[in-house]
Formats: structure tokens, C-alpha cells, sequence
């Protein structure tokens, strides 16, 4: 039996129905509603966040979990491995929306975005507000999974020099240099732009320091919609108010939401948006196309799994 606790829509229901009628699948709001049903699982569809260790224990007929969302930093990866239960993502859907976003922000730093939308809704005319180009800076990106190459491949359409930077430092495609965590700190002072689409591990909590912003040139942008938790927010203030770097754009934090008397909010050279670098209408259908392909998989008996995770890094 497939069971999902993630919500789908009804166009979504009804095509794995048609298209798996061998399979019975059993559809929930959420995990309240599913877990009368977990004992019976064999598959079990989850956004990840809504599993527990006891949930798990529960789970005794579980061999797969498809978690259909990038992030997992609330998975109970130590019971999953313990009972040998398969994990797959659907990494990668989010790289379209987010790179859209990455780019946006960095257009609407440099073509002053916030302040021209002020000064229209104060009927002003004022044609001295600063403009910039991004066009042929160099964009520092730590993280060059699917969404960082999609970061660094929209960046190219502005003839920009894409710095990687990842655990390996092995090139990947669309970085013209790509470096180990251990250089970052031998080419920071060269970006005009830092953007984080770091996951959340143990390797990535407060990846960024103070030490970090002070090392980059005062007139850089740091961008971070990866994980709140790889920098601190007390950091981030600091460096800006202290004029270390220019401005910072932020969709994600350690505490989220960010409360109503954060001081970052009332910064003028602090973006804030509310996590949502990643949302697209077709969210679902993304993620759904990835996890048909490894049904597939699973009912051929195959091993060839898209987005495998490696449950002792939880990545």
C-alpha cells in the first residue's frame, strides 16, 4: 500500500490512480489523518517534516520513503537507517524558482529595486537614484548542487565569473572555478556577490562567520536561500551595520518566522523575504515526476534510484 500524508492535489490523485491501478494508493490531508494507516505501508509519501522516531516504530511493513521536498532537516534519519527503509528526494525542483529568485534579488539590489517602488508610491520623481550592472561581476556560490548550477547558469546570461564552492571541489558544469569549504576564505575578497543555497547538516551549521563578511569586498551582496542555520543572524547585522559588506538579501533564518522586532527588519541594506524562494505552481508535478520515475524503479526490482539520500549524512 502507498500511503501519502503530503497533500496533493485531485489532478495528481487521480492520474497515479489511472496510471498504477495495481497499486492501491491511500490519500491524506496530513499525518494525523495517515498514520491510523501506517502500520499497513509499504511506500509512504511525506513533505519530511511531519516524521518521528515513534512514527517510524510504527511503520513496520515501511521499505521507502519518498519525501517530496529538497529539504529533510527534521527526518528522523537514525530509526530510518536502524530499520533500513530506502529515502529519496525530490532534489532538484526547486532549482528553476530559486534561481529566478537569486537573480531577481541581485537585479533588485544593483537597479535599486525597494527604493524606486517607494518612490512611486510616493509619486516621486527622482531620477538620481543609483544605478548598477551586474553584468561581468564575479558570483561566489556555496553549494553547487542542481540549484546552485541553475544559479550559475542564469548568471552566465550576464556574463558573469561563477565561483563554486563544495565539500569536493570537483568542477561542475556552468562554474569557471570551483573550490573546496576549506578555500572558500582564498577567494571571498574577489566576489561581488555571495549567494548560500547551503543544505542543513552538521558540516553547514554557521558556515559563514563575521570572519567571513570581513573577508569580502564592503561592496558585496550576500544572498542566503539555502538554510537559516549556515549563519547567524547576530553576524549578518553586524557586518551590515558595520558596513562590511553592502547589503544582504535573506529568505531564510535561524528562527523562522523572523520576529516582528528583529532588528533586521529595520535595516535599509537588508532584504527580507518570507522562505518562499522556492515555491512554483509546479511544485507537485516536480516532484511527483521524480517519484514515478522510482516507482517504477521499485516495483522492477531495480536499484537505479533518483535522488537516493545517504541516511548517515542525510543528504
Amino acid at each position: 500500500m502507498i500511503l501519502s500524508s503530503a497533500k496533493l492535489s485531485d489532478k495528481h490523485k487521480t492520474k497515479l490512480n489511472e496510471k498504477y491501478p495495481d497499486e492501491v494508493f491511500i490519500f491524506c490531508k496530513n499525518m494525523d489523518e495517515a498514520k491510523e494507516h501506517l502500520d499497513k505501508a509499504e511506500i509512504l509519501l511525506t513533505y519530511g517534516e511531519d516524521l518521528t522516531t515513534n512514527l517510524i516504530s510504527q511503520a513496520t511493513q515501511l521499505k521507502w520513503i519518498m519525501v517530496i521536498s529538497a529539504g529533510m532537516d527534521e527526518m528522523p534519519f537514525k530509526a530510518i537507517h536502524e530499520k533500513g527503509i530506502l529515502v529519496t528526494n525530490a532534489r532538484g525542483i526547486h532549482k528553476q524558482p530559486m534561481a529566478e529568485y537569486a537573480i531577481f534579488s541581485l537585479l533588485q539590489v544593483y537597479r535599486q529595486g525597494k527604493q524606486l517602488i517607494q518612490n512611486e508610491a510616493e509619486n516621486k520623481w527622482d531620477r538620481s537614484v543609483r544605478m548598477n550592472e551586474i553584468t561581468g561581476k564575479t558570483l561566489l556560490i556555496a553549494g553547487t548542487g542542481a540549484i546552485g548550477q541553475e544559479v550559475a547558469r542564469l548568471a552566465k546570461a550576464f556574463q558573469m565569473k561563477t565561483y563554486g564552492i563544495s565539500r569536493s571541489g570537483s568542477p561542475v558544469e556552468y562554474f569557471d572555478y570551483n573550490f573546496t569549504n576549506e578555500s572558500m576564505e582564498e577567494v571571498l575578497q574577489e566576489a561581488d556577490f555571495v549567494v548560500s543555497v547551503l543544505p542543513s547538516t552538521s558540516e553547514t551549521k554557521d558556515f559563514f562567520t563575521f570572519e567571513h563578511f570581513q573577508m569580502m569586498p564592503n561592496h558585496a551582496v550576500f544572498l542566503n536561500m539555502g538554510r537559516g542555520d549556515a549563519v547567524r543572524g547576530d553576524d549578518i547585522l553586524k557586518a551590515i551595520q558595520e558596513e562590511e559588506i553592502a547589503h544582504a538579501v535573506l529568505d531564510v533564518f535561524e528562527t523562522e518566522p523572523l520576529p516582528e522586532n528583529h532588528p533586521l527588519w529595520e535595516e535599509d541594506n537588508v532584504t527580507v523575504t518570507p522562505h518562499l524562494s522556492g515555491i512554483s505552481p509546479h511544485y507537485q508535478t516536480r516532484a511527483l515526476d521524480i517519484f514515478e520515475t522510482n516507482l517504477q524503479t521499485y516495483l522492477e526490482n531495480r536499484n537505479d534510484y533518483v535522488n537516493k539520500i545517504d541516511l548517515t549524512r542525510g543528504y
